[in-house]
């Protein structure tokens, strides 16, 4: 499984237990998980915990997080990865976030581009989805630059933070 990956200015790695505190200042942001399916942290007990599940997850095959470092300042900035793998069906989808001040940036294409290389070319995936909540622009704005085709909305279709909410889901095929 993915354990690094370098772009022009960032650094995707395995997350790791040491990270907690820097991914807790980020996902304790309400703005931050708004579009997020977990409720803004109060204690960094809880990212530990979220770690360990991707770790578990990671293990198992059925999904990867990795952490998000700006080369030129080493700060973590948020995390990317697959929340999801199907082998059968060779599909993934993809998720990601970042910390407020490092939006607007093209962090997102960046990260997101460097992740479909890696499935495409290593994991033998030949197509990614993304669901997005329709009122997250600034995320439909990222799949839609990086080429990716709006297959529908499911009505109702996740719960989260006690209410059900409609997802658009985007696709990219790997070219053969």
């Amino acid at each position: 499984m993915i354990e690094q990956i370098h772009t022009k200015r960032l650094f995707l790695r395995k997350m790791k237990m040491a990270d907690s505190y820097s991914l807790f200042k980020i996902w304790s942001d309400p703005e931050v998980t708004k579009f997020m399916n977990i409720i803004n942290f109060t204690h960094e007990e809880q990212t530990k915990e979220m770690i360990e599940l991707f770790d578990q997850l990671a293990e198992e095959h059925k999904a990867i997080r990795l952490t998000i470092i700006e080369k030129e300042s080493n700060e973590i900035i948020g995390s990317c990865g697959f929340n999801s793998f199907d082998v059968e069906r060779a599909t993934a989808e993809i998720g990601y976030d970042f910390a407020k001040a490092h939006w607007g940036k093209g962090y997102a294409s960046e990260c997101i581009s460097a992740l479909i290389d890696y499935a495409f070319t290593t994991l033998s995936i030949s197509k990614i989805e993304a669901k997005i909540e329709p009122g997250n622009s600034n995320s439909i704005k990222v799949v839609e630059k990086l080429n990716f085709t709006f297959e529908g909305t499911f009505q109702e279709y996740e719960e989260s933070k006690e209410s059900f909410y409609d997802i658009h889901v985007y696709s990219l095929l790997k070219e053969n």
